[in-house]
C-alpha cells in the first residue's frame, strides 16, 4: 500500500510540473524524472505482490532504470545551479541506461507467457546479461551523487561571489536531496530491496514536501530574484538602489571596457568605499555584485577583484560586514533600546534571524546577544 501511495503521489507531482505555466527546464527534468520513479515503483510493486503475471508487458522495463536516477539527479541540480553544460548533450548521461535496454531487446520480442516463466525461474537463460547490466548500476549512482553535491558547493560559492543574501537561492533543500539519494543507493549496495524502495517511497514524500514549501518548484511564483529587478530597482521604493548614483557621477562608463590593473583597482576601491558609507547600499538585503557593479559603472568580473584583494574576502562576507558593524553602531544608540535584535538585524539588511546570528558571530566572535551584555546594551526582550 506504501509503493501505491508513492507512486499515486509521485504522478500527481509529475502532472503538476507538466502543467505548470512558464515551465523551466529544470521543471522538464524532475517532471520526467518523477515519471521514471511512479514506473520503477509501479514495476517493483508488481513483483512483489506477484501481480506480475497479469501485467506481463511490464516485466524487464524495471531492470535498467537505476542507471536513470543518477543522470536525472546530476541534470537537476546542474539546471537549476545554473552550471549545465550545453555544448555537451544531455543523452550522454543516458546512454549506459540506453545500452542496457538494447541489451535486453531479446528478451522483450519474448511472449508473456516466455517472460513469466524466465521472472518465474529466476531469471534463467539471462543470468549472464543481467549480471553485466547491473555491473555499472553502483559505479553510477556513486558518481552522480558525488557530481552533484560538487556543483551544489559550487553553487554556494558562486552565491557567496554574487549575492549578498541566500535565503532564496541557496538550494539547501536540493543539498538534502541529493543526500536522500545518496542514502539510497547506500541501500542498494548493501542488497536490501525492501529498504531501498521504502527509501524511494520516503524520497517521493520529501519531493513533494519541500517541492511545495520551496517557492516555485510545483507553483507559477518565480524561484530566484532575478538581479535585473536589483539593478533597475528605484531608490524612492525603500533601500533598494537606483542605477544614477551621485557619489559616481560621470566616472560611471569610464571602467566598463577597462583591463584591471593596480591603479584601476584602487580607484574603484576608493569610489566603492565612499558609496558604501554614503549612501548605505548594505541596507538593501537583495543586493547583488552586478546592482553594485553597475552603479559603479564597472563589470562584475571587476568589482568582484577589487573585493576579493583589497578586502581579502567575497561580495557575501564584505556586505555582511558592513551590516555587522551598522548594527552595531545603531544598538548603542539610546534611541534604539526600544527595538528588538532582529528589528534591527532587518534594518541594517540581514533577512533572516538565520543569517543574522551566523554572521554576527563570524564577524564578532559572539553572538548578537551575548555583543549586547559586554556592551551593557539594553534592546527590546524578543529577539
Amino acid at each position: 500500500m506504501f509503493h501505491i501511495a508513492g507512486i499515486i503521489i509521485s504522478i500527481f507531482l509529475a502532472l503538476l510540473l507538466f502543467t505548470k505555466k512558464s515551465k523551466s527546464t529544470a521543471d522538464l527534468i524532475l517532471a520526467l524524472w518523477l515519471v521514471v520513479i511512479s514506473l520503477h515503483l509501479l514495476c517493483y510493486h508488481l513483483l512483489i505482490s506477484g501481480t506480475y503475471v497479469e501485467f506481463p508487458y511490464f516485466l524487464g522495463l524495471e531492470i535498467p532504470l537505476p542507471l536513470a536516477h543518477g543522470p536525472f539527479l546530476y541534470l537537476y541540480v546542474a539546471t537549476l545551479a545554473n552550471q549545465s553544460n550545453k555544448r555537451l548533450r544531455w543523452f550522454i548521461h543516458f546512454i549506459p541506461a540506453t545500452i542496457a535496454y538494447l541489451l535486453l531487446s531479446g528478451f522483450f520480442i519474448l511472449t508473456f507467457d516466455q517472460k513469466i516463466s524466465v521472472y518465474q525461474n529466476s531469471g534463467v537463460g539471462y543470468e549472464k546479461l543481467l549480471s553485466i547490466i547491473r555491473l555499472p548500476i553502483i559505479p553510477s549512482g556513486i558518481i552522480y551523487v558525488a557530481l552533484s553535491l560538487i556543483l551544489l558547493k559550487k553553487h554556494r560559492v558562486n552565491i557567496s561571489r554574487q549575492f549578498s543574501y541566500s535565503e532564496k537561492i541557496n538550494l539547501d533543500w536540493l543539498v538534502y536531496l541529493t543526500i536522500g539519494i545518496g542514502a539510497i543507493w547506500l541501500s542498494i549496495i548493501l542488497g536490501n530491496d525492501i529498504s531501498t524502495f521504502l527509501l524511494v517511497d520516503l524520497f517521493i514524500l520529501f519531493i513533494g514536501y519541500f517541492g511545495i514549501k520551496q517557492v516555485g518548484i510545483f507553483t507559477n511564483r518565480v524561484q530566484l530574484i532575478d538581479t535585473d529587478t536589483i539593478k533597475n530597482s528605484d531608490p524612492a521604493e525603500g533601500n533598494a538602489p537606483g542605477l544614477n548614483s551621485p557619489a559616481i557621477g560621470s566616472e560611471k562608463a569610464k571602467y566598463l571596457k577597462t583591463a584591471i590593473g593596480p591603479e584601476l583597482m584602487l580607484k574603484v576601491h576608493q569610489e566603492l568605499t565612499l558609496l558604501m558609507q554614503a549612501e548605505k547600499l548594505f541596507k538593501d538585503p537583495e543586493l547583488s555584485l552586478d546592482g553594485l557593479a553597475a552603479q559603479l559603472g564597472v563589470s562584475s568580473n571587476t568589482l568582484s577583484q577589487v573585493i576579493n584583494t583589497m578586502e581579502q574576502r567575497n561580495f557575501y562576507d564584505y556586505i555582511n560586514n558592513f551590516r555587522v558593524k551598522e548594527f552595531q553602531r545603531i544598538a548603542a544608540l539610546p534611541e534604539n533600546s526600544q527595538f528588538t535584535l532582529l528589528s534591527l538585524a532587518f534594518e541594517v539588511g540581514f533577512n533572516s534571524k538565520t543569517t543574522f546570528n551566523r554572521n554576527f558571530k563570524k564577524a564578532t566572535g559572539l553572538s548578537p546577544s551575548e555583543f549586547c551584555q559586554q556592551e551593557k546594551i539594553q534592546l527590546g526582550n524578543q529577539a
